[in-house]
């Protein structure tokens, strides 16, 4: 199976968790110029951002030792921007994170927060 198999292979185990645990999925793989966002979806009232990483040991680093600072930034640009389209700006919104690592899935809600590196 190649890197891109694997990676819809990962979203797809993510939407059926998120469903499991009560969001509602609203788009997969939102895309603008700063990047691509996963799964926009929603659980309760918050619209939630949510990056999705499988790897398949955690022997380079489990999947979240992949969300960098770089890679926070335009995810955090990303949802602006899908939040100025869809007219949502006053819209509480989050950024969770599922990590996969083998078949083990974890959901870390509020993973990062917008401002928390002093931008």
């Amino acid at each position: 199976m190649d890197k891109r198999q694997e990676g819809l292979l990962g979203e797809e185990m993510a939407v059926r968790s998120l469903r499991q645990e009560g969001y509602k999925i609203l788009e997969r793989n939102y895309s603008n110029r700063f990047g691509e966002i996963d799964i926009i979806a929603e659980e309760r009232d918050s619209l939630v951002f949510v990056e999705v990483k499988k790897r398949a040991t955690g022997r380079f680093g489990g999947p979240f030792s992949a969300i960098d600072k770089r890679k926070k930034d335009h995810l955090i640009r990303t949802a602006m921007c899908y939040l100025k389209e869809n007219k949502a700006c006053n819209r509480r919104a989050r950024f969770d994170v599922v990590g996969i690592e083998g078949d083990k899935l974890q959901i870390i809600k509020n993973a990062f927060l917008v401002g928390e590196d002093g931008r």
